[in-house]
């Protein structure tokens, strides 16, 4: 007679265990790899982007699009179309793909620092639209655009008079031209105060809150005006400059006085700048 050979329920239970507690310690680590690999991957389209605006201003006379004027047709989604082929999935962080909108103009009920803006469309919002709609995870510091002198932006009626317009300035790696957002421009000034959380882009004229998300671990990836590529953190941004008059000592650095006891909770522990 043979006996049977096999695993007791005890024994099973023990292996099991032992591959849940395994689970648990590797799916943090898991995680934490697939966002460094969406960070990176992000880094990596916003210096294409560097190139699609670099060869955009060679063939202007050196400078960027209007960004005002005639609709929409003169903001950077549709200005570069020729040269991103209007790929509306490389507008988007691979972090945030999904736009806040459908084309029937429907809220998403999952509105976070992770959504896309849009869908804009052509029957809803105007002139410079794909038919298909715009949307993307990316915005442009509006303050590079170059703006008819004298005029102000269409939506924010900020002054223009302090735009760079070109990207061959002094301090360019200083500037900021393109960057995570929850909007496709941005317009910061230093007394822009920190949001109180982090999904408040539409809740005041307060630019910064539209970028001041925590996208990247503390931070977001951001292209400069000398065409590089790095994260910036979420503090750091007020010390930017953003126009050629912006104050980088102002109220929200540490030159100007802030501490971390000043920044809402959220943002207490990021490194201060």
């Amino acid at each position: 007679m043979y006996r049977r050979r096999g695993f007791t329920l005890i024994e099973l239970l023990v292996v099991i265990a032992i591959i849940a507690l395994l689970m648990a310690i590797l799916m943090p680590a898991l995680q934490r790899v697939k966002q460094q690999a969406k960070t990176i991957s992000c880094r990596a389209d916003l210096r294409q982007w560097c190139l699609y605006f670099s060869m955009y201003t060679e063939d202007h006379d050196g400078k960027f699009q209007a960004g005002v004027g005639n609709g929409h047709r003169h903001h950077w989604f549709n200005a570069l179309r020729p040269y991103y082929k209007n790929d509306h999935d490389f507008c988007c962080c691979p972090t945030a793909k999904k736009p806040l909108y459908d084309v029937d103009g429907n809220l998403s009920p999952q509105f976070n620092v992770f959504s896309a803006w849009g869908k804009f469309t052509l029957s809803r919002n105007g002139e410079g639209y794909a038919p298909e709609g715009d949307w993307g995870s990316y915005g442009i510091n509006g303050w590079v655009e170059n703006p008819p002198p004298g005029t102000a932006t269409v939506y924010e009626d900020f002054e223009t008079v302090n735009n760079w317009r070109t990207p061959g300035v002094k301090g360019a790696g200083y500037v900021p031209l393109f960057m995570d957002a929850l909007r496709f421009n941005v317009f910061p000034r230093e007394n822009d105060t920190p949001p109180p959380t982090q999904d408040m882009a539409w809740a005041s004229m307060e630019h910064m809150r539209r970028i001041c998300i925590d996208r990247h671990d503390g931070g977001i990836n951001m292209a400069f005006l000398d065409w590089s590529v790095r994260k910036a953190g979420l503090k750091e941004l007020w010390t930017l400059k953003w126009h050629r008059a912006y104050n980088q000592a102002g109220t929200w650095t540490q030159a100007g006085g802030a501490i971390a006891s000043d920044w809402p909770a959220w943002m207490s522990s990021f490194k201060d700048y």
